[in-house]
């Protein structure tokens, strides 16, 4: 990328110094965008975070202790498709500097302890398999013995195809360690954010006391487009967005980012105390 400066020459700019905005084409200085929570200052569109942006967002400083980040999925399958499992699972651990697509750990939120898990999209869609089923299980067990809440951010198109039925049966296993938090009288919040899709929305992320959701995410199981080829009709505008969602009830409350820190403290204290 370069630009052009007074005189007209054109001068280089260093990869990473600018991000463009996918909604409005606003050319934003990415120290910028990251101080404004990752949201265009310009129109206002949400750009992906990254889980250390989402636990700094979310937790008081310093306060996040990461569990079981040495878990690593197997390829059970030997699945191949334009590439070896492992190999993807290689490309998606350089890309995003993580052993997962989720993250999961203790934290502080204005001083009340939580468990928190948090999914990053850009590891292989956010997909779920053996290991972030396994990690959202044993996020819930941790809440259940340490008696505090528990939020999940989730960012998923869905089940993890390269796992099979391992990762299919991930959400039962998750949406069983979910009832146990009822059981126990535990809160447990569910934050969507854009995407939450296939077996993702079919379990866990749909399963929260409150279920908030940031504003024009994508929710749902299969793909508009699926849907209504399927169906053979046309469907409703914004339909399966997080407005039309709230809408027909399916989410309690659409959060501006700025603000999810705020609410979720003020549901912790209503409810858990």
């Amino acid at each position: 990328m370069a630009v052009h400066t007074e005189n007209g020459l054109r001068r280089p700019v260093h990869k990473g110094l600018w991000k463009k905005c996918n909604a409005c084409q606003h050319i934003i200085y990415n120290k910028e965008l990251k101080e404004n929570l990752m949201v265009c200052p310009k129109c206002g569109y949400y750009f992906r975070m990254t889980c250390p942006e989402r636990t700094k967002q979310l937790l008081d400083d310093n306060s996040f202790k990461e569990y079981w980040p040495d878990l690593e999925t197997v390829d059970p399958l030997s699945f191949r498709d334009t590439a070896k499992y492992p190999f993807k699972i290689k490309q998606a651990k350089q890309k995003t500097k993580l052993p997962e697509a989720v993250i999961s750990g203790t934290g502080c939120i204005d001083g009340k302890k939580v468990v928190l898990c948090v999914m990053d999209f850009n590891f292989m869609g956010g997909s779920m398999g053996s290991v972030v089923g396994e990690k959202i299980t044993r996020s819930a067990e941790l809440a259940i013995k340490k008696n505090i809440p528990l939020i999940i951010v989730s960012a998923s198109g869905g089940a993890r195809m390269q796992e099979g039925i391992l990762s299919l049966m991930q959400m039962a296993k998750t949406s069983a360690a979910i009832s146990r938090l009822s059981e126990k009288h535990i809160l447990f919040i569910s934050v969507l954010t854009h995407p939450v899709a296939g077996g993702v929305s079919a379990s866990y992320a749909m399963l929260g006391d409150i279920i908030i959701s940031e504003p024009k995410a994508l929710i749902g199981f299969a793909g508009p487009r699926v849907i209504e080829q399927t169906i053979k009709q046309t469907l409703p505008l914004g339909f399966q967005l997080a407005e039309f969602l709230l809408e027909h009830g399916f989410v309690d409350i659409i959060v501006e980012r700025h603000e999810l820190k705020n609410v979720i403290s003020k549901i912790i204290r209503l409810l858990s105390d």
